[in-house]
């Protein structure tokens, strides 16, 4: 006989809905099963009391709430008995419809009652109190209820998570099903968060041929947002696009009718063709218009100007003596730059005097009655720049104030700007070509724009090379500052830093306070290492705590990728206990007290901070899991800019882990000491410039661990691999005058 906790189906009646979030759709429900009841947990379509409830998923043991049942797909049932539909019809599914119309609803029609509603709902009227107008109002509701209850089920048949099945019902409505079954592929054009390959599984068990119009242009869309997402790239050579549309498709023949569906793309809006560099290239439109409209903006901003030439030697005299500090000529010119010009680039490695500038661009534009803003990409660059002016800093997102709507995310934009006479953006290198559009056609005609960065970083996370692409158009006042002067005769940090970017071996000697090799030939070794310095060696050494010291690593993958490195460091610094609450996921297994960061932007997600409500939580924003809930299966997280956001067990796949990171995501951040494995890889990503960015990311000690052959490999691996971005281009036609062949 099969017990219950071994039944991974249940079939039963929904008597309560305990708890629901209207946000994520997490939902508690108590279900009658056989005169048992079963307390069942997770994602849930519109569900209401009374309804027969099909669920697959598993018996979990709650330590808090003892055992329930964890759902993974739902199947709803139209309630059978007159009881049932009594409870349903007065749940709250049908405006104005309460428990005493409801019953006298199901005395007249009994178990037929549904049918009725759906199929004959002029005889509602029969009813006493209920109207030919009140008849078409339930016959409507129950409709649209019934609608997206089976739109929902289709979906979680390929599955589709009940909150992306909702958005989907969102945009088609009634017509859900005709889209599912006839043309999946729409999907991929009008939602995001749909993928090809999610569409694709739907179409092929629809019988969708292979050989579709339709799949090959969702394949071309695939291709073109994958190439941005995963590679940083705007644009892509055409023989480039068929390559890799080919190779997901695997259609013969397949160039010439590409071609027409590019050009018919083009036509609906949906691409952009242009020829860069005498090659024929394809752009999401989306892109073309950041890129183009970023680079007039730019232009436009740098053409306002009219302060030219201003005399601020004496201001510049002033902050020297204010300071008790001597600056150097390169310095000063940076300064001068800044205050002369619409759109000005400051760029140098550490120690270079890029924070002394801005602070003497703050005092200048201050006595000139200016009002100044300071902004960075992320929580931790903004934090650090705040710290090392004086003056208040936050993130860019912040500053723009999120919003709902899709195109205008922000309070400030193009048509309601911010305030501020100056901006000035530090860790400029990290910033993406849309979140540079967002800023830049916020700021008022006349600002003055300071971008401030490390030319030598790593590219953004995101599609664009903003930083590289403004430099390299010449368009705009640069200063590229090369003289160390913040280093102090036993600190190594700075030095290795410059000499890894000139391609030089760094000092491995040991003998400074704050750069250290350690040898180790082997993963295992190095793996052991780090959990010692991470866990012991180090907080002993300097006499810190463990959350202070940051492990990055090039890889994801492998004994020494952060995924493993994450798990190690979880069961030394936060393990299992009976008193401490865990959620599972497929990856990791998440406790209270552990360190985790965000991976994707999310404008959407809701947040609180000292009684202040907000949305947008993003890529590389870096927590502390405050709480478990395990009666609801949500994660607290707060931020490290103090934002407390709310997380269902579905939702972590937006998250992970943090004790490691990879380099690419510690863009931007500082951290009091960084350990960094380096032994052998992919000389595609074992480069000089990956190595640069990990060593500077550190403020009081780093920690190599692993070979001098690989460190030497990486110092002398110039690669850097070309991101397809249209900046520059736009930037060198005078304002964005393209030859477009749309």
């Amino acid at each position: 006989m099969t017990r219950l906790k071994d039944l991974t189906t249940i079939k039963g009646m929904i008597q309560e809905i305990i708890y629901r979030n209207e946000d994520n759709n997490y939902t508690v429900v108590l279900i009658e099963m056989n005169k048992e009841f079963i307390t069942a947990t997770g994602r849930f379509p519109i569900i209401n009391e009374g309804e027969w409830v099909e669920l697959n998923g598993k018996f979990i043991l709650n330590k808090k709430y003892g055992e329930q049942f964890a759902v993974d797909s739902v199947k709803l049932s139209p309630p059978n008995t007159s009881e049932g539909i009594i409870r349903y019809l007065s749940s709250g599914l049908i405006p104005g419809v309460g428990p005493v119309t409801a019953t006298n609803i199901v005395n007249k029609f009994g178990e037929a009652t549904l049918d009725i509603i759906r199929y004959n709902p002029e005889r509602l009227s029969e009813v006493r109190n209920v109207s030919k107008k009140k008849a078409e109002e339930i016959c409507k509701a129950y409709e649209e209820v019934h609608q997206m209850q089976n739109a929902v089920m289709i979906m979680q048949q390929y599955r589709i998570s009940t909150n992306l099945a909702i958005k989907i019902y969102n945009q088609y409505g009634e017509g859900t099903e005709d889209i599912l079954k006839n043309n999946p592929y729409k999907m991929v054009e009008d939602i995001d968060g749909v993928g090809f390959f999610t569409a694709d599984k739907i179409a092929m068990a629809m019988g969708v041929p292979e050989t579709s119009d339709y799949r090959i242009r969702a394949g071309i869309l695939h291709v073109l947002r994958e190439n941005s997402d995963k590679n940083g790239n705007t644009y892509m050579q055409i023989s480039a696009l068929t390559e890799g549309v080919f190779e997901i498709l695997s259609i013969p023949d397949l160039q010439d009718r590409l071609e027409g569906l590019v050009n018919k793309l083009v036509l609906e809006g949906y691409l952009k063709k242009l020829n860069i560099n005498e090659e024929d290239v394809v752009c999401l439109s989306q892109y073309f218009k950041i890129e183009k409209v970023l680079a007039d903006s730019l232009l436009l901003l740098d053409g306002d100007c009219d302060e030219v030439d201003l005399d601020i030697e004496q201001d510049i005299s002033l902050y020297e003596l204010t300071n008790k500090i001597k600056m150097h000529e390169h310095q000063k010119e940076a300064v001068r730059i800044a205050i002369n010009n619409g759109v000005s680039v400051i760029t140098g490695g550490p120690g270079t005097g890029k924070t002394t500038i801005i602070k003497c661009i703050l005092q200048i534009f201050k006595g000139m009655g200016k009002k100044v803003k300071l902004m960075a990409p992320t929580g931790r660059a903004s934090t650090r720049l705040s710290e090392s002016t004086g003056e208040d800093a936050s993130t860019i997102h912040r500053a723009l104030e999120m919003t709902g709507g899709d195109e205008n995310k922000f309070i400030f934009n193009s048509q309601t700007k911010l305030g501020y006479d100056v901006i000035v953006v530090d860790e400029v290198s990290m910033v993406d070509s849309q979140l540079m559009y967002f800023l830049v056609r916020s700021i008022k005609r006349g600002a003055k724009l300071v971008l401030v960065g490390d030319k030598d970083q790593l590219a953004s996370v995101g599609a664009g090379n903003v930083l590289s692409d403004i430099l390299n158009s010449g368009c705009f006042a640069t200063m590229c500052l090369t003289q160390i002067y913040r280093q102090s005769e036993d600190s190594y940090i700075i030095v290795n830093a410059h000499e890894i970017n000139n391609g030089k071996m760094p000092e491995l000697n040991n003998k400074s306070k704050d750069f250290f090799f350690e040898k180790k030939e082997n993963n295992e070794e190095a793996l052991q290492s780090i959990i010692d310095m991470c866990t012991t060696r180090i907080p002993k050494f300097l006499g810190i705590d463990s959350s202070n010291i940051q492990v990055l690593a090039p890889m994801k993958s492998g004994v020494v990728g952060i995924e493993n490195i994450n798990k190690c460091l979880q069961d030394k610094l936060n393990p299992s206990s009976l008193n401490k609450f865990e959620i599972e996921t497929e990856k990791f297994i998440y406790r209270k007290g552990d360190r985790v960061m965000q991976t994707t932007n999310n404008y959407e997600r809701s947040w609180v901070n000292d009684g202040v409500f907000g949305s947008g939580v993003f890529n590389g924003d870096i927590g502390v899991i405050q709480d478990i809930d395990i009666n609801t299966s949500e994660v607290i997280i707060e931020f490290e800019d103090g934002r407390v956001s709310r997380y269902v067990k579905n939702d972590l796949s937006e998250i992970t882990l943090s004790y490691a990171i990879t380099i690419h995501k510690s863009q931007g951040s500082e951290f009091d000491v960084v350990v960094i494995p380096v032994l052998s890889g992919p000389p595609m990503l074992f480069t000089r410039n990956l190595l640069y960015t990990a060593v500077t990311r550190a403020k009081k000690m780093v920690v190599l661990i692993g070979t001098k052959q690989c460190v030497a490999r990486m110092v002398h691996n110039n690669f850097t691999k070309i991101r397809y971005t249209m900046l520059k281009y736009f930037l060198e036609l005078d304002g964005g005058k393209a030859d477009e062949n749309s």
